[in-house]
């Protein structure tokens, strides 16, 4: 057997792999080198760097290594540049010491930056990103790794997915492997604590990473939109720090344990320390998946420590964020229970913990006993005039040129929290700064805000499945009354919400489109999602659908929570049949049965689904749970018809608009011949055509009416007459009025 291989490294650009230091090989050539999944890897090219090995599928080229472009950077190679593949003993890294922007070295703890290089195997020199493994061989570290993943997105904005840091130093081996063990930190800074290691409660409760003492509190001027949170929270410790003789006197007392919840990168920890700072109390802060990555019993060494400095140190709040991760819902495990105690014997005593959380479901009811966390505040989902103030906060340092219209950044920002704003300003400055390298005044156009809006999406929405592509519902032919039922049952409500509340009128909660396969019922949601300039959640009906009893619904309420925190949202369920068939005919042991009633619940239950609207697509509406098309619900049903000759034809130009066509093809004869073709089938009879033209000779430079005939004997319409039918007397008995 080699010892090493020479390959071709070609860059390969899933996102699965993505800037995780993962290389994938055929199976036959790890065979060769003796290798498994996981195993580390040495990589040879113009310098000297290491990955983990992956299968690649058995169809991918013996000859070729793949790698995404971090990996590509490392080696210091272009596509297509010979790499030395060398297995490598698995060593893991005693230290890894690293650089990194400013901007994130300060606020990204060092147990933070551990948990995003779980997995990873690093050398020094290398460039490395904060996206985590999503693979990961220890399970139990998947539930941290997620939380990782969400506190990142809390504190550093979308901008956290495309961070670069450089490794510095590694101690261990030349190419090691980030453990739970590997001690972590930055360059001149803070380093990660051993886990296993249970250090003494006084060392333990003064690690920087659990105390801010030298970042100064924000302003509540600087913390728009959070003034009556800001209130209720200063009054509470206002009474409890500094009129506890007025409580005594009327006999009473006042618990100080406070909730805090609201979508990730919203303001939560922020508001504590502004509301801490206004009433002369210190904050002592611990990231909580940083303490369950400990052991029990370090962690709750860790826990005692804290709570001893806030009685100690006079007034003071313990502030902990992500308390999902210490006391989770679902299995709270020992920490669980010793959090809960610690929690109140320092209520008892008088003190202060303030507890944050993006997924309130997620947090154990336990928590909200009366002896504990007995106030719950909610910060909510910043609307349009509370993201123009939070813009101007945010470019109050900014020199902003005259054409900077902040109403209009804020109004095309539907979704955005406090960091993802904050993430967007930044990306329009360095787009600035690029462009006047050289300028003695240098400003902030409107145009640097337009190309940052191309980059930084909202947080909430990093999971979208459906790409809005730029397309408007003007750019649809035909389909008049279509696109008219359109516009008002699902662009007025997210567009116009304030003149629905004023006339008293309930906004339609969703739309049913449905008509033959290949007639454009999902580019006509691509061009809503572009008219309205909403966010939008797609997912296929039988992505939610689990074996596992719970999962499916519990799906189907994370899917309406995004939408709720990303308002306004459209919410685009394909294949709706699949999802939510008429219940009692199942055979699937009552889980799509399940799934209608939890989506029956969101759509027309007690939560108000407020700025969110739902549209469904189908072939087949007579298979979907009638009570899911009654008023409150999919109440629209449009009928999306296959094109006639004249909507062929326009389907034909648009397809065709970069495509050289000859003078001498007739796309409105064409499209008149095409009986029983949909949109999709037009588009494949030009995309055909060209490549009967490129069959012919490669140095072809336009499309000839022979090539489209030739594309015509190829392409058959997909039209069945009979369902087409079916379908229209579906619609002429289902037409509304």
């Amino acid at each position: 057997m080699p010892d090493d291989l020479t390959l071709t490294v070609t860059q390969r650009t899933a996102a699965l792999d993505a800037r995780r230091g993962i290389v994938r090989l055929h199976p036959e050539v790890m065979a060769a080198l003796a290798i498994n999944p996981g195993d580390p890897l040495r990589l040879a090219g113009r310098r000297t760097t290491a990955g983990i090995a992956a299968r690649a599928e058995s169809t991918a080229s013996r000859a070729l290594l793949y790698a995404d472009d971090l990996i590509l950077g490392n080696l210091e190679l272009r596509d297509g540049g010979q790499v030395t593949v060398t297995p490598i003993p698995v060593v893991e890294a005693r230290r890894v010491t690293l650089s990194g922007p400013a901007e994130i070295v300060a606020v990204v703890s060092p147990e933070m930056l551990r948990l995003a290089l779980l997995g990873k195997v690093v050398t020094a020199g290398d460039d490395v990103s904060l996206l985590p493994q999503d693979v990961l061989p220890n399970a139990s570290h998947r539930p941290l790794v997620e939380a990782a993943r969400r506190s990142l997105a809390n504190r550093v904005g979308y901008a956290w997915t495309s961070t670069l840091l450089s490794v510095i130093e590694v101690e261990g081996a030349d190419a090691a492997l980030v453990t739970m063990d590997t001690v972590v930190g930055w360059q001149d800074g803070q380093f990660s604590s051993v886990r296993d290691q249970a250090a003494p409660a006084t060392a333990a409760a003064s690690q920087p990473a659990s105390t801010d003492p030298e970042t100064p509190p924000p302003s509540l001027d600087d913390l728009p939109g959070l003034k009556m949170q800001a209130q209720e929270l200063t009054e509470l410790l206002d009474l409890g720090f500094h009129h506890g003789e007025v409580l005594g006197r009327l006999g009473t007392t006042v618990s100080l344990g406070v909730l805090v919840t609201g979508p990730a990168g919203s303001g939560k920890s922020a508001l504590v320390r502004a509301v801490a700072a206004g009433v002369g109390a210190t904050v002592q802060s611990v990231w909580g998946p940083e303490l369950a990555a400990l052991t029990n019993d370090s962690a709750a060494t860790r826990l005692r420590g804290l709570a001893r400095d806030v009685r100690a140190g006079g007034p003071a709040v313990l502030l902990i964020a992500d308390v999902e991760a210490l006391a989770p819902r679902d299995e709270p495990g020992p920490l669980a229970t010793v959090f809960r105690q610690v929690l109140a014997e320092l209520l008892k005593s008088g003190g202060a913990v303030v507890c944050t959380t993006s997924r309130p479901e997620a947090v154990d009811p336990a928590l909200r006993a009366p002896d504990l966390l007995a106030v719950q505040l909610a910060v909510p989902l910043p609307d349009a005039a509370m993201r123009r103030e939070q813009l101007r906060v945010l470019t109050r340092g900014m020199p902003l040129a005259e054409d900077v219209r902040l109403d209009d950044v804020s109004g095309r920002t539907p979704g955005f929290v406090a960091a993802d704003l904050g993430a967007l300003a930044r990306e329009a400055g360095v787009r600035a700064a690029l462009r006047q390298k050289d300028a003695e005044s240098p400003t902030v156009t409107m145009a640097d805000f337009e190309a940052a809006l191309d980059v930084v999406r909202p947080t909430s929405m990093a999971d979208s499945t459906l790409e809005v592509a730029q397309v408007t519902l003007d750019d649809v032919g035909d389909m008049v009354e279509v696109k008219q039922t359109l516009t008002e049952s699902v662009l007025w409500p997210l567009t116009y919400p304030d003149t629905f509340a004023r006339l008293g009128v309930q906004p339609p909660r969703g739309v049913l489109l449905y008509g033959p396969p290949g007639c454009g019922k999902t580019y006509l949601v691509k061009a809503i999602a572009g008219t309205g300039k909403a966010n939008v959640l797609s997912v296929k009906g039988a992505e939610l659908l689990s074996k596992w009893v719970g999962d499916s619904e519990r799906a189907v309420r994370e899917l309406f929570r995004r939408a709720r925190e990303a308002a306004p949202t459209l919410v685009f369920l394909d294949e709706v049949d699949a999802l939510a068939p008429t219940r009692g005919q199942s055979t699937d042991g009552g889980t799509t049965d399940r799934v209608v009633a939890a989506l029956l619940t969101e759509l027309d239950g007690v939560e108000s689904l407020r700025n969110v609207v739902v549209i469904g697509a189908t072939n087949r509406p007579d298979l979907i749970d009638p009570a899911l098309l009654r008023p409150g619900r999919l109440e629209r049903l449009v009928f999306v018809p296959p094109p006639d000759g004249e909507a062929r034809a326009a389907i034909l130009r648009a397809s065709a608009k970069s495509v050289p066509l000859d003078i001498a093809v007739d796309l409105d004869e064409l499209g008149a011949s095409l009986d029983g073709f949909s949109a999709a089938d037009c588009a494949a009879l030009i995309r055909e055509a060209a490549l009967s033209a490129m069959r012919e000779s490669l140095d072809a430079s336009t499309v000839t009416a022979a090539h489209v005939d030739t594309a015509r004997k190829r392409v058959r319409a997909s039209l069945d007459p009979v369902q087409v039918a079916w379908l229209e007397a579906y619609a002429s008995t289902h037409a509304p009025g």
